[in-house]
């Protein structure tokens, strides 16, 4: 995704300079040269001149309104399944420039429970995504599957077993489990008695300028408990709209999924 924001970005730049210079300086140059004939315009002016307000209204409508993501992975089962193509809202994490992810305008922050799109410190070529389960300053520790946010342990709520479709089709079985959190419930996955899996169990407290994030899907989840806090310099935007869904295991699009918000 990095290298598609890279030649977005330059493309537009380009096609942009290109029309500039022929309106400040080249029109009026072949003007003066052709007299009573006008002169053919160059064929690089031409599609500079077309396709300039095109790019540059995919870049701003993706760089500080909406980008879409696909999600690869079943980390956030059961909220969002392999084949979700999502929605991320760009300016609630503040505006950001596209390519270094500078923050530029400090519009919001991500609130409890949001799910947002980030790239990890590990892996920052790569767009992740997870919930925001501990803002700064908060003490997290996760222990007998059991989340506590600051010493007060979050309630849960038994639906029952979990049935999965198409490439999710293996977390059928795992226990279904509604988690309370304040002003924010979810549903979560859980599966026991996994052997050789290290639970992730311990105690954080979240640093200034960090957040402590999670996968829905407890077991199957590289996140926070592993590799640390995340820092608010990689957030990339809060999570909103499931606009699609394709899982070929699955039958292909699911149409119940689409148009579905994300909580």
């Amino acid at each position: 995704m990095k290298w598609f924001e890279i030649i977005l970005v330059a493309l537009t730049l380009l096609s942009g300079f290109i029309w500039l210079l022929d309106r400040l300086f080249l029109a009026r140059q072949r003007a003066e040269r052709g007299g009573l004939l006008e002169e053919k315009e160059p064929v690089a002016v031409d599609y500079a001149r077309t396709f300039f307000p095109v790019l540059a209204a995919v870049l701003i409508l993706r760089s500080f309104i909406a980008e879409p993501f696909r999600i690869p992975s079943s980390s956030m089962m059961p909220t969002l399944l392999i084949g979700d193509f999502i929605l991320v809202n760009k300016f609630s994490c503040g505006l950001r420039l596209p390519i270094n992810n500078h923050k530029v305008i400090a519009i919001g922050e991500p609130e409890r429970g949001d799910v947002v799109v980030f790239r990890p410190p590990h892996h920052p070529d790569q767009d992740w995504i997870k919930r925001v389960i501990g803002l700064p300053g908060d003490t997290i520790a996760y222990r007998d599957n059991q989340v506590f946010v600051n010493g007060e342990p979050l309630g849960y709520q038994d639906i029952g077993p979990y049935e999965g479709r198409g490439r999710g089709a293996e977390m059928t079985g795992a226990s279904l489990l509604r988690e309370e959190m304040p002003g924010r419930g979810h549903e979560v996955l859980e599966i026991t008695g996994l052997p050789f899996r290290d639970p992730g169990e311990g105690e954080w407290v979240v640093r200034p300028g960090h957040y402590f994030v999670m996968g829905d899907n407890r077991d199957r989840s590289d996140d926070s408990r592993f590799w640390g806090e995340l820092p608010e310099t990689q957030l990339r935007g809060k999570a909103f709209l499931i606009w699609m869904n394709w899982d070929g295991a699955a039958g292909g699009v699911g149409f119940d999924r689409i148009g579905r918000s994300i909580r």
